[in-house]
Order: structure tokens, then sequence, then C-alpha cells
């Protein structure tokens, strides 16, 4: 049965190629913390550079730390590859916020079906992704970063990621996803279901309002006395035709999903969200 779903989806997905394809959901592949549904055009290379700053206010901001600025909760910079239209790859390294620092993430997303004019009303994307950690090990054996194994480096992300384009100046989609961590802390479980939205209204011809957050259906940190805030962001998007330039405000302080889902700590009412920035500059190959 499940070999057949995915072939019917595969012939679904090879009809809609003839069809007129409506315009790009969002401008860019991520949605400030969430990837959206948009994958590259074949033989495009984009090189992406993110950055997220420390606490604005509240006990590790304020002047001290110039609003956050003299600090770096999370650092990005990785490349993705149009293998075809609907098929992109990627790698990046991030500093990491939680736990477990230093990740390497691989990245596969493939473009399922196409919002077009005619009889699909939204385009359906999945999308695959990993972080390895390669810090040294930690000899406290209660910490998260005690490797035993090398698969207790390891968490694994994916997701569907249903989009429509509903008018010139607004699009929104929903996304369903569930966590894999190999090594967690006692009373928690590995798998951690969510359920992420995100939204972009375009202001004017270069600029768009971006919304995104993110609701684990278990709030695994709970068994271990410490505070969960669900992660949340807002921002602005400037196309200026050659790149994509992300500036947001987000409580979230990890760049990728394994990261920030999972070990979301700051709460925006305690003035624990941030500054970011991505810079997105796409490549012809």
């Amino acid at each position: 049965m499940r070999y057949c779903f995915t072939l019917l989806l595969f012939i679904i997905a090879y009809t809609l190629q003839a069809q007129e394809i409506a315009p790009p959901t969002f401008k860019d592949t991520r949605v400030i913390n969430s990837h959206s549904v948009e994958t590259l055009k074949n033989r495009k290379l984009d090189i992406r550079i993110g950055h997220r700053f420390g606490d604005l206010f509240g006990d590790f901001g304020g002047w001290p730390t110039f609003y956050g600025l003299e600090n770096a909760a999370d650092v990005m910079i990785g490349a993705e590859y149009g293998i075809s239209n609907v098929l992109t790859i990627g790698i990046s390294r991030t500093k990491g916020a939680g736990p477990l620092k230093q990740l390497i993430n691989p990245s596969l997303k493939y473009k399922v079906l196409r919002q077009n004019e005619e009889n699909m009303p939204f385009t359906l994307t999945a999308l695959a992704m990993g972080s390895i950690s390669t810090m040294s090990t930690n000899p406290n054996p209660e910490a998260l970063s005690n490797f035993k194994t090398f698969s207790h480096r390891m968490v694994y992300n994916v997701q569907l990621i249903l989009g429509r384009r509903f008018s010139d100046r607004f699009s929104m989609q929903i996304s369903p996803g569930v966590i894999h961590r190999n090594q967690v802390r006692f009373g928690e479980t590995n798998d951690l279901l969510f359920l992420n939205a995100a939204a972009r209204i375009q202001l004017s011809r270069v600029i768009g309002l971006i919304l995104d957050g993110t609701l684990p259906v278990s709030n695994t940190l709970e068994s271990s006395g410490d505070p969960y805030y669900l992660p949340f962001g807002i921002g602005f998007e400037f196309d200026t035709g050659g790149h994509v330039f992300q500036v947001n405000f987000t409580n979230a302080r990890g760049m990728m999903e394994t990261d920030y889902i999972p070990y979301s700590t700051s709460n925006w009412a305690n003035g624990g969200f941030r500054l970011g920035f991505t810079i997105s500059r796409l490549f012809n190959l």
C-alpha cells in the first residue's frame, strides 16, 4: 500500500509539469527559522549566511551586551544546490545553541506537488534533514554530549510542508513533522512531533513581512525542570534581485529545526528574544 501511494504521488507530480504553475509561494527557501515549500531551480547554487545575536533585553541582554549584538546565539554558513526544479540538496555548519554544538546539517528537499491554476490548490514539499554534532565528548555521564556511540551525536528531522499562495500579497503554509533524537535526558522521549505554521505578506515590490511559529506536540523539557517556550519569529524580507536578505526577531536561539524546536528556553515576555539576519545569494552553475 505504501509503494502504491508513493507511485500515485509521482504520477501526479509528473502530470502537473505540463500545466501552468503558479508563481512561487515564498520568495526564499526559508521563513525565518523554518523551511518554506520552495526548492531551488535547476542548477542554482544558494550560498547562505545566517546569524542570531544574543538576548535584546532581560538578564542576559540590555546595555552590558549592547542589546545582544556583542553575543552570538547561533551562526550558520551553508550551501544548497538545485539538482532539478523540484529537488534540492544542502549542507551547512552551525555553531549550535542547544546542548549539542558544532553541527553539520545535511538536507534533502523534494517538491512533490506544485500549485497550479487548474486542479492543484497547494504546493506540497517533503523535507529530510539531520544534524551531526562534532563537539568533543563531555566526560559527565549525565550530559547529552557524553557520546557513548557515534549515533548519539545525530538528530533527525522529517516533515511535510503544505503551502498555498492565496494572492499576490499573501502566502501561508503549515508543516507537520517529527524530530528523532538518538540520545535524550531521562524521562524524555526520543521522538518529538511538532506542527509549524508560517506566512508572508507582501508590503511593497521588494519588501515582505514574514512570520513563523512552531508548536511541539509534547513538551519534553518539563521532565528535566527546564522552562520551554514556543519558538516564534517575525521579520522582514528584502528581495534585491540578486539575493534575498532577511532581518528578524525571534526567541529561538538555534537556526536548525533539530536545534531550536527541542530546546527553546527563551521567553519573549522576559526580553529573551534576539535580532537575526540571513543573507541568501544565488549563483548559476
